[in-house]
């Protein structure tokens, strides 16, 4: 059972070969109700989608050649509406020669590895394959990984990086040599054989396309009719006796999988960025955190008039803020370490801190959002003598309404929404 690397004659690194795969096809029901309407690789992030921050980190490595694992209505519509084929992308962010961006067939896929076997068939993939998740933000140099990969002769490397709280990960006990022994997906805290995670990257050998036709994997498909990475295929090909290796990553790696992990990566790319992305543009000055976008002649005047209310005390600003385009912020108002979306509008003495506001949103006077997340084209209906207050890592999804006085604590609203009174650990769903 030889399915491990197979060097070839001058098999020299060239990331224009390599083949990344995003498998997109999943509920994200951790991330929900964000994600109740919306593909999780294209919810908002520092005011671009989430999977655009693997895109610039692999094409700024010379990686052209991308496909989207989708599956569904909702994942197709959102990334090949923005994406399509990857132009756009490449020009925005000067990546020359552009990506190139394919899509899964109209093939529905039992989980993430089922979904890397249909697109290595599909495309009769014969290189390496490099599949990333799409809600992982990392940094990482491709290189290294494959030469590891290359190097130990694996069948499967798995990218890992030592966590504090092994809880909703996928957890791996590595030997001296950085195999790996065994592997558990989401453990309990007491049975995780170490503190090495599983990142959601991984490079495939082309030959791992025998082990997807083995009697094992499609006895797993016909049992359980799955056929995820973490909990069914890797597992599967460690216990088959092939070389599966983890390889330990030292950069710096999020898991926005979670409302809590969104704002914990949020509030620690504003401070820290990664390698490929440490300006989010309009920095107000080399030393500041502080952004506030606008590049056209229409998004400079409202970028201009915010940035004379900071100079004049007007709106404070603390820690470090991204302010998107066309928004327009009222005296009094008072953001730290947060991030509002283009063509927001933030009321008279509102306090945003530690939370985002997507775009399009209304957060009316008075306003207290505390670490929470507030979708796309909310109205948050206040006023100083009945004040909205969210907190506690509250979700609000897209297109909600949110009346006077409102109070949510721990709560989470879906799409469409209409909201009156205090509300606190629930989940509103329809009212």
């Amino acid at each position: 059972m030889n399915n491990r690397y197979e060097p070839h004659v001058g098999d020299n690194y060239a990331p224009d070969k390599i083949r990344v795969i995003i498998p997109v096809g999943g509920k994200a029901t951790r991330l929900l109700p964000l994600t109740a309407e919306t593909s999780k690789a294209c919810l908002r992030l520092l005011n671009r989608p989430l999977v655009e921050f693997s895109l610039l980190s692999l094409a700024n490595q010379g990686i052209r050649n991308f496909i989207f694992g989708v599956k569904g209505y909702t994942n197709y519509r959102d990334l090949y509406d923005y994406f399509e084929s990857g132009t756009g992308f490449s020009a925005r962010y000067g990546i020359d020669p552009p990506i190139h961006i394919k899509y899964q067939p109209n093939v529905p896929d039992l989980g993430s590895a089922d979904s890397a076997r249909i697109n290595m068939n599909y495309y009769e993939i014969t290189n390496p394959v490099f599949a990333v998740q799409g809600d992982n933000i990392f940094d990482i140099k491709v290189k290294n990984i494959i030469d590891f990969h290359k190097e130990k002769e694996a069948a499967l490397t798995i990218v890992l990086r030592e966590v504090d709280n092994v809880e909703g990960l996928g957890i791996a006990d590595i030997d001296k040599s950085g195999r790996i022994q065994k592997f558990i997906e989401k453990p309990q805290p007491k049975d995780a054989p170490s503190n090495l995670a599983n990142t959601g990257l991984y490079v495939l050998s082309p030959g791992i396309q025998k082990i997807f036709k083995e009697k094992g994997i499609q006895q797993i498909i016909k049992n359980k009719n799955r056929l995820d990475f973490g909990y069914d295929f890797i597992p599967y090909v460690i216990s088959t006796g092939r070389p599966v290796y983890g390889y330990t990553l030292k950069g710096s790696w999020y898991d926005v999988g979670t409302p809590k992990s969104y704002l914990e990566a949020m509030k620690n790319l504003l401070h820290s960025g990664v390698s490929t992305l440490k300006d989010f543009g309009g920095r107000l000055s080399g030393d500041d955190m502080i952004w506030v976008q606008g590049d056209s002649a229409d998004s400079e005047k409202c970028r201009e008039e915010i940035i004379g209310k900071i100079k004049q005390g007007k709106i404070k600003i603390e820690g470090a803020v991204l302010i998107g385009r066309h928004c327009q912020i009222d005296d009094g108002a008072h953001i730290v370490n947060s991030c509002i979306d283009n063509f927001t509008r933030i009321g008279k003495k509102a306090v945003i801190t530690n939370s985002a506001v997507m775009d399009r949103a209304i957060v009316g006077d008075n306003t207290e959002i505390h670490d929470s997340i507030i979708g796309r084209h909310v109205m948050v209906n206040s006023n100083c003598n009945r004040p909205t207050r969210i907190n506690a890592v509250s979700v609000v999804a897209d297109d909600v309404v949110l009346e006077e006085g409102c109070t949510l604590r721990a709560t989470k609203i879906y799409p469409h929404q209409h909201i009156r009174g205090e509300f606190q650990n629930q989940t509103i769903i329809a009212n």
